[in-house]
């Protein structure tokens, strides 16, 4: 048997998945409607909507099997993540990948698998769509077709939940999606003995530019801001806009002193000549740094009012200068 490989994008993989919030979620008719067509599409025993997280496969959808989840080790799925086209096994039993499998030797018997990655917003595959028969079979091309639509309405039906927790504007996190993904990020760094820190973040005179300049300019200058953000902070630290010009910033397995190392840096960009010249207008920002202890911050709403209020002194220090 073959273990799958893990994809080259695992982890950002991983933490959109967890932005979504999909996974050990209660059953919907909007998914099981569309493994209902499958099932009825293809005569198949099973249907399943597949989600791939760290060491499992959890299915969000399933007909045909009382079984909630698998380990990744022995999932088909596992391995049609890897590819961008559907991943298709006619037999498993003279496949030297499935064949000794125990989804192939025992329960349930599988001989055909056809699975469609299902992609998120940012095209990093979160699971699949797949059809399984306990006898070999084929697939013709308009049968090819059919099962890559019903993949698509799935992943609409991702980017409702992605809608749900992304602002709009700025095409990042907002406060519902940070807090969601924060605080998994804290429960690692706890379990893991890492450091965390968390940067809370304040655009200086918004109001008076929206009033002097037009809404429509500060919009621009918050899109703006969220673009130097992504280009600051790395791929695993959390970023978000909790709310009008209010910015947060979640770093794991890393100390204070690097969170304002990275604000450094955020100043030097937001500073810039160019920047000012695209906006119309300087951006300025006061920060607040706070470090993840947990007996003095014993939640994530804990650090962001700790954060809040770091900030809201430095923002006080500046009108006092």
């Amino acid at each position: 048997m073959l273990k799958p490989k893990l994809p080259a994008d695992e982890a950002a993989r991983l933490t959109t998945l967890h932005s979504l919030n999909l996974l050990d979620s209660p059953a919907e008719e909007r998914f099981d409607r569309i493994t209902r067509m499958a099932k009825r599409m293809f005569d198949v025993p099973i249907a399943l909507v597949s989600i791939v997280d760290e060491n499992r496969q959890w299915f969000k959808s399933k007909l045909g099997t009382e079984v909630c989840q698998t380990d990744r080790d022995i999932s088909f799925c596992g391995h049609a993540i890897l590819g961008d086209e559907p991943f298709i096994i006619c037999d498993a039993t003279k496949d030297p990948r499935f064949a000794d499998n125990p989804l192939v030797t025992s329960e349930p018997h599988i001989r055909f698998y056809a699975g469609c990655p299902l992609r998120a917003f940012d095209q990093t595959k979160l699971g699949t769509l797949c059809i399984i028969d306990t006898h070999p079979r084929l697939l013709t091309s308009d049968e090819l077709e059919s099962l890559v639509d019903l993949a698509r309405m799935i992943e609409n039906e991702f980017a409702a939940y992605q809608l749900a927790t992304m602002c709009e504007l700025t095409n990042i996190s907002n406060r519902r999606g940070f807090m969601l993904l924060a605080q998994h990020s804290l429960q690692l760094c706890a379990r893991e003995q890492l450091p965390a820190s968390l940067v809370f973040i304040d655009l200086d005179d918004f109001k008076q530019i929206n009033d002097r300049l037009g809404h429509k300019h500060g919009d621009r200058l918050l899109k703006e801001f969220a673009n130097q953000l992504s280009q600051v902070f790395r791929d695993a630290d959390v970023v978000a806009r909790l709310g009008g010009d209010e910015f947060v910033v979640l770093f794991s397995n890393a100390r204070k002193t690097q969170a304002e190392e990275a604000l450094k840096r955020l100043n030097v960009l937001t500073t810039s000549n160019e920047l000012a010249e695209r906006c119309g207008c300087a951006i300025a920002f006061s920060s607040g740094v706070v470090e993840y202890d947990p007996e003095h911050h014993p939640s994530l709403e804990a650090l962001l009012e700790a954060g809040d209020k770091l900030m809201y002194q430095a923002k006080q220090a500046k009108k006092g200068r």
